[in-house]
C-alpha cells in the first residue's frame, strides 16, 4: 500500500502529503496512504484544463400549469404504471448541515415543529409516503450523506422506525470527496495523516451512489428513472406521478421541476437553453440583460426557477458518467497544518475546492422537460432561520396547506 501511495504521489506531483510519514504510528501512516489510493487526485488536473465559459443562452420552453392540468389524468396514469412497475426510484440529498438554522446537526433531523417535533426528514417521508399509498407500492429511497453526518443520520432512522416507511426500501451512501489545495494545485494536510478534502458537490450523486455500489439496486429492480431532490424543501412533491408521467410521455430524458419565479432578481438559477441545449443559469450568473429579457408575447423570458428537484433517465445517466462533468473551483478558507506541522486556521481565502453542479447534469441530458409546478404548494424552502427562505415562512406555508405543526 505505502509503494502505491509514494507512486501516486510523484505521478501526481503531490510528494508533500507524505512529508510527516516518519512522525505517525503505523494505523495512522496505513490510514493515509489509504487516503491517497482513495482520493481523486484528477479534479485538479481537470479544472486546470476546464474552462468555466457560457455558451450562447436563449429561452426555453415550459409546460406551463395549465398545460399540466388539462392532461392530468393522461400524465397520472402513466406515472402511476411505472411507478406501480418499480421504474421509479428517489435520491434524497442530505449531506448538509443545519448550521444556518442555528443547529449543529444534520440538517435533515432540524424540527420545524411549533407544538410537536416535526423534523425535515418527517416532511419529506410524509410527502412520499403520499404517493406510496396512492400507488400501492413502495419506491427505492437512496440518501446521501456526508462524511459529517453519515453516522447521525443512519442513527436518526434506526431509532425513529425509518419515520414508517419501509426500512428495506431505504438505502444510504456517502457523498465522495475530492481534494483542497492551494494556489499552486498543492493538496493541503488537514492532520498530519489526512488530506484537507470537501464534499464534490451535488454534480457528484450518482458518482457517489455507484461508487457505493448500490447502483446494482438499480439494475436489479430494472429502475428506469430517479428522481433526485434537495433535503430543504419540506412541501417538495416526491417521485410526483403526475410530473414522471408527463416526462415519460413527451419522450424527454430528464425533467425539470421549476416555478415561476416572483421577482426578477429572485435567488434562483432559471432554466434557459445553452447553445440548443437545455441548461440552467444561477441568480448570481444573471445580468440586467438577462433578467429583463421579454418573449414576443411580452412574458420575461427567463422566468422558469429551478428548485432542485429533477428526473433522470438511467441510461442518460450512465453516459454522463463517461463523460467529464466540468469542475466549478471555489476559493475557501481551508485550515491545514503547515510545514512545522503546525494547525492553522486561516483569516483569509487561501485555496481551491472543486465541486460538480448538477446544473451541469442537465445540460448534458439531449433533452428536459420544464414543469411548473405551483409553488405555493410545492415550494417551502429552508435555507435560513428567519427572513426570506426561513423556518418562519416554511412554517406559514406548511400551515396554509394544511399540515399541522
Amino acid at each position: 500500500m505505502r509503494e502505491q501511495a509514494i507512486e501516486k504521489c510523484k505521478e501526481t506531483n503531490q510528494i508533500q502529503l507524505l512529508r510527516f510519514e516518519n512522525q505517525l504510528s503505523e494505523e495512522e501512516r496505513n490510514a493515509l496512504y489509504q487516503q491517497i489510493i482513495e482520493t481523486d487526485f484528477s479534479v485538479i488536473q481537470n479544472s486546470i484544463k476546464g474552462s468555466t465559459k457560457r455558451g450562447a443562452i436563449t429561452p426555453i420552453d415550459c409546460m406551463t400549469i395549465s398545460e399540466i392540468e388539462s392532461n392530468k389524468e393522461t400524465f397520472l396514469n402513466r406515472g402511476m404504471k411505472a411507478i406501480q412497475e418499480n421504474q421509479v426510484a428517489a435520491v434524497l440529498l442530505a449531506g448538509g448541515m443545519g448550521t444556518r438554522l442555528g443547529s449543529d446537526g444534520p440538517k435533515g433531523i432540524y424540527s420545524i415543529g411549533e407544538t410537536k417535533e416535526l423534523t425535515i426528514f418527517q416532511c419529506l417521508i410524509h410527502n412520499l409516503m403520499e404517493v406510496v399509498m396512492q400507488a400501492g407500492n413502495y419506491v427505492h429511497l437512496f440518501i446521501m450523506t456526508s462524511a459529517k453526518n453519515h453516522e447521525v443520520t443512519v442513527q436518526y432512522f434506526e431509532e425513529h422506525d425509518y419515520l414508517g416507511y419501509q426500512k428495506e426500501f431505504i438505502h444510504f451512501f456517502k457523498q465522495e470527496m475530492a481534494p483542497a489545495t492551494d494556489y499552486e494545485g498543492k493538496i493541503y494536510l488537514e492532520e498530519k495523516n489526512k488530506l484537507a478534502t470537501s464534499p464534490n458537490g451535488n454534480g457528484g450523486w450518482y458518482s457517489s451512489l455507484v461508487h457505493s455500489g448500490l447502483d446494482q439496486i438499480v439494475k436489479d429492480t430494472q429502475i428506469q428513472w430517479l428522481n433526485v431532490f434537495s433535503v430543504d424543501n419540506v412541501l417538495q412533491r416526491i417521485v410526483d406521478p403526475v410530473f414522471v408521467g408527463a416526462t415519460i410521455e413527451t419522450g424527454m430524458s430528464s425533467g425539470s421541476k421549476v416555478i415561476r419565479k416572483n421577482a426578477p432578481d429572485e435567488k434562483v438559477g432559471v432554466m434557459c437553453l445553452e447553445d440548443g441545449k437545455p441548461s440552467i443559469v444561477e441568480y448570481y450568473e444573471l445580468t440586467d440583460e438577462l433578467m429583463n429579457a421579454r418573449t414576443p408575447q411580452g412574458e420575461p423570458a427567463y422566468q422558469f426557477g429551478v428548485i432542485l428537484n429533477y428526473l433522470f433517465r438511467v441510461d442518460v445517466l450512465d453516459d454522463i458518467m463517461k463523460r467529464d462533468l466540468p469542475l466549478h473551483v471555489v476559493e475557501k478558507k481551508i485550515p491545514y497544518v503547515d510545514e512545522e506541522g503546525k494547525f492553522i486556521q486561516p483569516e483569509q481565502v487561501n485555496g481551491h475546492k472543486f465541486e460538480t453542479l448538477i446544473l451541469d447534469m442537465i445540460h448534458l441530458c439531449p433533452d428536459t422537460l420544464v414543469y411548473e409546478i405551483v409553488r405555493e404548494r410545492e415550494f417551502a424552502p429552508v435555507k435560513n432561520r428567519t427572513g426570506v427562505d426561513s423556518v418562519e415562512t416554511a412554517r406559514e406555508l406548511l400551515k396554509k396547506n394544511g399540515i399541522c405543526l
